[in-house]
């Protein structure tokens, strides 16, 4: 184990009202005798862990700032080591500058991810929750918040462990019977395992088919806005923005290209695209736009399909109903507040999805159509309270390897194979679902794994 003493500046690099400087490490205790005075000048003589002292960080007989120092005796600390951290005035200044003393009287800089690597390390949490703590700060939405301050307490941990101690179990009372057969019978024990087979598989199941829910948590619902020029694409996009992003004329064919921005919609995050109205042209430009609107759709989580109710169906509009057969898609009944030519039974007989009536100029219906959206993508009420939804893709290989090997136990139960080939599987998942916790992970994936954190983390 490295037991080298680390620190980084814990907080953003910006003009702030509090900066955070941490240390973790055997020497820390030492570094932050040498540097830091209380108020009368005096060194600490002895220290006491979790209490807060005020006074003065020192570089020799230079006074760098007025601080508070929070002392934290390993095991109980975020690290489980000896961890200082110095709360100083913020400001980028300040902070380099106590971190270069501390550098100076002992430390080395962190790397990137170094601190929750030493806590994954040294036992404190597995790895499922420090993966659990990177999501935690790069959360775009309170639903990703809420699932990765649910991991991070350990809700994915303690799912996984309960499956490995079931599979232990088995794997164990297995090599026993065969290492002495006198003793342990295993006369119907296949009958007895498919029993326990069936909820296992259950509960891995429920994860894979949470993880789609846990993607879309997570990165966002890739979302194109479809339709014929001038059905009102560009203004929905600005509807929802709050703000005029998109160019919006009554000449067809304005949007040339596709425009992207990111948004919050019911607490899901939609990373959405406006594209250039579907229809045939002879204008090369407009041409390009076209083709690029249709290769965003075959990509898309969404489709948010956009028609002008005052105008009747057209072959421009049979040709985007082929595009959204296959696909997640709201249809929007736009411009409601004109002479209708088309209504939304007809629209919902010609493409099989839910047609929303909206009026995007006036602003109804929209609220509707945020409803639809979130009925859609999260199966469901979303609750963290007992619920556990994957949102690593690492973690969902590694679930579908584990389901696998308890099929191919079943099917070796169902052919009558010899109990050793049970075990073979049985091990196979329980090794598999370890790696989601980081039992025998290999020190390259645990690099790269952290190499992704933020320096002060």
């Amino acid at each position: 184990m490295n037991t080298e003493t680390i620190a980084a500046i814990a907080t953003a690099m910006s003009s702030s009202g509090i900066g955070i400087v941490r240390i973790s490490g055997d020497e820390a205790f030492d570094i932050i005798k040498k540097i830091f005075r209380k108020k009368n000048k005096k060194t600490l003589e002895t220290i006491e862990s979790h209490v807060v002292h005020y006074g003065f960080i020192y570089d020799g007989e230079e006074e760098i700032d007025e601080v508070l120092v929070i002392f934290m005796k390993g095991p109980h600390s975020y690290t489980a080591e000896d961890t200082v951290e110095i709360d100083c005035h913020g400001g980028v200044l300040m902070m380099k500058r106590i971190l270069e003393t501390v550098i100076k009287y002992g430390a080395r800089p962190a790397e990137p991810g170094e601190f929750t690597k030493r806590a994954f390390l040294n036992g404190r949490i597995d790895l499922s929750q420090a993966e659990a703590v990177i999501d935690v700060i790069n959360a775009k939405n309170q639903y990703a918040l809420k699932s990765s301050v649910s991991q991070l307490s350990g809700s994915v941990s303690r799912i996984i462990k309960e499956l490995r101690e079931e599979i232990l179990y088995e794997i164990a009372y297995i090599e026993s019977a065969l290492d002495d057969p006198e003793h342990i019978s295993l006369d119907g024990y296949g009958e007895e395992l498919y029993k326990k087979l069936i909820p296992m598989e259950k509960r891995v199941e429920r994860l894979l088919e949470s993880s789609d829910d846990g993607r879309v948590m997570t990165e966002g619902v890739k979302t194109v806005i479809l339709g014929k020029p001038n059905a009102g694409k560009s203004s929905l996009m600005n509807v929802l923005l709050g703000e005029e992003r998109a160019i919006v004329t009554d000449i067809a064919g304005t949007t040339r290209d596709v425009l992207e921005e990111h948004i919050r919609l019911k607490g899901i995050s939609l990373n959405i695209i406006d594209t250039a109205g579907i229809r045939d042209t002879e204008d090369i430009v407009e041409r390009i736009g076209v083709d690029r609107a249709r290769s965003a759709a075959d990509e898309a989580d969404l489709i948010i399909y956009v028609v002008d109710s005052s105008t009747p169906l057209d072959e421009n509009d049979r040709q985007i109903m082929e595009m959204i057969q296959d696909k997640k898609c709201v249809v929007l009944l736009n411009k409601t507040d004109l002479e209708q030519a088309v209504s939304k039974e007809d629209l919902e007989r010609e493409t099989g999805k839910k047609v929303v009536p909206v009026s995007i100029k006036e602003g109804t219906g929209i609220e509707d159509l945020e409803k639809e959206i979130q009925a859609m993508f999260y199966h469901g009420e979303i609750n963290f309270n007992d619920e556990v939804y994957i949102t690593n893709v690492r973690h969902k290989a590694a679930l579908e390897e584990t389901e696998k090997s308890l099929k191919m136990v079943e099917q070796s139960i169902e052919d009558q194979m010899p109990e050793d080939f049970y075990s073979i599987d049985l091990m196979n998942a329980y090794e598999q679902l370890g790696l989601i916790i980081g039992e025998a992970v290999e020190d390259d994936l645990v690099n790269e794994i952290f190499s992704k954190f933020c320096m002060g983390k």
